[in-house]
């Protein structure tokens, strides 16, 4: 067990579909040889296949007397697709208006799946019935991993200090028994170098006082960032507290540590004549509760009752978290307690590059904070 969990909250009811969190991952951690088609962050389109194809249907998981499950690993064709390029050289060297020039973009592959294959397709009739909405997904650093439990070389560990479920490349030979593990299917195997790469929940931002890449980016600000264990942090009263952000696919065992506020609220559905159908909702409890669990009603019921709260008092805690009127109260990223982490393994850490997030349950003030200064950074964690 790590000392202390990061965590993540994702406010379902926020998120646009964008996709600024993916392309901020993809630039700064996968965008590597092997990595072509690997997205540490996506965003999906529920209902939908999702990424990998079908990603639910794969297996893994523990079942209720915690023996790991089988899991199938995801074929590159068929269930993450072959990455593609397009003709961009071609068509800024070539007289497009001479010969039998064909101009406009053509990809140099038939491409047969990737990541927002069926973005925005969702599920019903248009315009009866038609409902999607987002969900962004990460890996979700579980306190029981899938992939720790299934790798036979002790090469997945969880970090001591934080939690963050990290790939130890020196042990990893590729075997892919994680893959198959991970009911999420969030780790990835990278052909070019034999090994297995995911998520580090950007471990070395944080260490930095910056958050994820993914959370800062993000436009609609959707994610909260901090620890379990801090009661003032925003982490910890929407998963405690207030119990309104849930686990996904609870029921595979693995105790998540991203965490979702459901999506609450979607238009009323039209009968046959085009009249609205009163007290109706397209978006289908059962399939929020396939995501969520039971506990999704009174999560969404606490959700209503604050916002109602909020019309008639103009007072509700929960509402001011999750409209986050200021950027840097979503992220508590505890400075003082990497330092002292750094510290007592006799490392030197350096200043925080944003001391915006720096408040934490260690940290006594914003700006109260001892730093280590001299020699050249080095993380508080595991090298």
């Amino acid at each position: 067990m790590s000392k202390r969990q990061l965590a993540m909250v994702m406010d379902l009811n926020k998120c646009i579909g964008c996709q600024t969190c993916t392309v901020a991952c993809k630039t700064q951690w996968t965008n590597r040889n092997g990595r072509e088609y690997m997205y540490w962050n996506n965003v999906e389109t529920y209902p939908g296949a999702g990424y990998p194809k079908n990603w639910m249907e794969l297996g893994g998981g523990f079942d209720a007397a915690g023996d790991l499950q089988a899991g199938v690993i995801p074929n590159l064709e068929a269930d993450y697709g072959v990455p593609w390029d397009y003709n961009y050289d071609e068509l800024s060297t070539n007289n497009l208006i001479a010969g039998n020039a064909k101009p406009g973009f053509s990809p140099n592959v038939e491409p047969t799946w990737g990541p927002n294959w069926d973005e925005d397709e969702g599920a019903g009739m248009f315009p009866q019935d038609n409902y999607f909405f987002y969900l962004p997904r990460i890996c979700n650093h579980c306190t029981n991993p899938g992939c720790l439990s299934a790798c036979p070389r002790d090469a997945i560990f969880k970090r001591e200090e934080d939690g963050v479920v990290l790939v130890d490349l020196d042990r990893c030979q590729g075997y892919r028994y994680c893959i198959a593990g991970c009911p999420y299917k969030k780790i990835y195997f990278n052909p070019k170098i034999s090994k297995s790469e995911k998520c580090i929940l950007c471990f070395p931002r944080v260490e930095q006082g910056l958050p994820p890449a993914c959370a800062q980016q993000c436009v609609g600000r959707i994610r909260f960032v901090g620890f379990l264990d801090d009661e003032e942090s925003q982490v910890y009263k929407l998963v405690h507290k207030y119990k309104v952000a849930l686990g996904l696919r609870q029921d595979y065992g693995t105790q998540p540590n991203v965490y979702y506020v459901p999506p609450t609220e979607s238009p009323a559905k039209f009968d046959a004549d085009g009249k609205i159908i009163e007290g109706s909702t397209r978006l289908p409890i059962e399939e929020l509760e396939k995501l969520f669990g039971p506990g999704v009603h009174d999560a969404i019921k606490t959700i209503k009752s604050e916002m109602q709260k909020r019309k008639e008092t103009g007072e509700s805690e929960l509402m001011d978290i999750l409209i986050a009127y200021q950027h840097a109260d979503m992220f508590r990223l505890d400075n003082n307690y990497y330092q002292e982490v750094a510290k007592s393994k006799g490392n030197r850490l350096a200043p925080p590059v944003d001391t915006r997030y720096i408040v934490g349950k260690h940290t006594a003030g914003a700006h109260a904070i001892n730093f280590y200064h001299g020699g050249d950074f080095k993380a508080g964690g595991h090298h």
